[in-house]
């Protein structure tokens, strides 16, 4: 797995930076040790920039012009926040989809 996600638009890199700007060591290693991502724990590699959840779904709120490429190229990144942020995305498009889309 990446990294991070390779923002594949303006807008995702964009929201890409707004991530990387609440991001706290302090908290991604505490966060690293409760969801235990040690060798052979049950996360065992998950990465995280010590973001949360509610500042996640306020930065989604703010980018509503994600698309479902930039949600997908999201759930590809080592970040557990950037993965989560583009759940966020493709669930909003699910959510104002029709059955076409």
């Amino acid at each position: 797995m990446k990294d991070s996600a390779k923002p594949v638009s303006g807008n995702a890199a964009r929201a890409h930076a707004a991530l990387m700007a609440l991001a706290n060591p302090e908290k991604a290693a505490f966060l690293a040790g409760f969801f235990k991502t040690g060798k052979g724990q049950y996360a065992e590699g998950d990465r995280f920039l010590g973001i949360t959840v509610p500042a996640v779904r306020q930065i989604a709120r703010q980018h509503p012009e994600l698309g479902i490429e930039e949600g997908t190229k999201y759930l590809e990144s080592a970040y557990n926040e950037e993965r989560f942020l583009g759940l966020l995305v493709l669930v909003r498009h699910y959510q104002k989809g029709d059955p076409a889309a």
